[in-house]
């Protein structure tokens, strides 16, 4: 059997995921507006809720698109979310022939393009794009990529990147690209930090209007982006390395992957935006209170939401199981017996931890906001 420290996030989640935490997903109908405090559905409505990392699952291959039909409106409704961060990665299979990466990028955002029509959402492209879809009440989605292994080493791809819609780029993801870009926090360091590349892609984003995300770099690779970087820069979903939950196998394997607080009050010294994750937190309560937690580092200016869960099912090719899921992988199912949407949940806990509407809009999405503005506004 592998050792706890050799296996990934998502082996384990898959290996836990049958031992009494999975679930089929049920119905959702039973939440009711009714049964959600009427503050907090005040503070929902006021304020911009934005998942600023969520996974829509969708085929990379030519021959599987467009993939089973989701209701990604339906499910940002419920959540009570303004908008979501639509991200999806190109490395969760072994890359291994040269324009493959870019490949799966392509066929990945044509999938969305089928989904997003099929649900009549749109991409948000600016903040003025987001002012609309709250004003109209209508959710909205920014395109996202977690990892740059698509672009092999070729940088007018930001370009071409640029073009398909995309506005949020995660610099690196579990595996390293072909062509690397910069040290990735769960492997040995190998690059001495951002690499010339990495530096250059970040440059490039900044020109053309793509917020940078640094989550998945190394403490040396954040630093390093930081002094390149000409617009804010965010890391979109972590926590506190202080903050570790009850499990604590969970908690070994996951460590590396958490912030420390010193390297948390490097980013916010820079303007950036950390976001927090809903891993290694039980409750809705215990959320709040690791956003509590990291507020108390950085300041509430510096703090956001980014789940690492996925808004609608799992996608598995034709054939295989499909629609099954774990307890918290679903951003609407994010805490055992939660009986309303994921912003809705989130508000009233941190109602009860203490803070204040205007902190939760903060933090709710505002925050998001100024970063992501700043850089794309032209």
């Amino acid at each position: 059997m592998k050792s706890l420290s050799a296996w990934s996030r998502r082996e384990f989640l898959t290996a836990i995921s049958g031992t009494g935490a999975a679930i089929m997903l049920h119905p959702l109908s039973s939440w009711a507006i009714s049964d959600i405090d009427p503050r907090v559905a005040a503070i929902v409505a006021a304020t911009y809720g934005i998942d600023t990392h969520n996974h829509i699952d969708v085929p990379l291959t030519q021959e599987d698109i467009p993939g089973p039909d989701i209701d990604l409106a339906g499910e940002i409704n419920r959540s009570g979310l303004s908008a979501i961060c639509m991200t999806f990665a190109v490395d969760y299979q072994k890359l291994t022939t040269p324009g493959e990466a870019y490949n799966r990028f392509l066929n990945g955002l044509t999938a969305m393009d089928a989904d997003l029509a099929k649900n009549k959402l749109k991409r948000a492209l600016n903040m003025e794009d987001l002012r609309k879809a709250k004003k109209k009440k209508q959710p909205i989605v920014i395109q996202s990529v977690e990892g740059a292994h698509w672009l092999e080493g070729q940088l007018d791809r930001v370009a071409a990147g640029y073009q398909r819609g995309l506005r949020h780029l995660t610099l690196l993801h579990d595996s390293d690209a072909s062509v690397p870009l910069g040290d990735v926090y769960t492997n040995e360091p190998m690059f001495g930090g951002l690499t010339k590349f990495g530096a250059d892609v970040i440059r490039e984003c900044n020109r053309l209007g793509i917020l940078v995300d640094l989550a998945h770099c190394d403490g040396n690779t954040v630093a390093m982006a930081l002094k390149v970087a000409a617009q804010p820069v965010f890391i979109s979903h972590t926590g506190l390395n202080t903050r570790l939950g009850n499990n604590p196998g969970f908690a070994k394997m996951m460590y590396k992957r958490l912030i420390s607080k010193e390297n948390a009050k490097v980013v916010a010294d820079a303007g950036g935006v950390i976001g927090v994750w809903t891993h290694l937190a039980d409750t809705p309560l215990e959320y709040a209170q690791n956003i509590r937690a990291l507020v108390d580092v950085v300041g509430v200016e510096h703090v956001c939401i980014g789940t690492d869960t996925k808004m609608t099912a799992a996608y598995r090719k034709p054939g295989s199981e499909w629609g099954r899921g774990r307890i918290g992988e679903r951003t609407n199912l994010a805490w055992a017996d939660q009986n309303v949407g994921f912003y809705y949940a989130v508000v009233d806990a941190m109602l009860k931890t203490g803070f204040n509407e205007e902190e939760i809009g903060k933090i709710g999405g505002g925050n998001f906001c100024r970063v992501f503005d700043a850089a794309t506004k032209k």
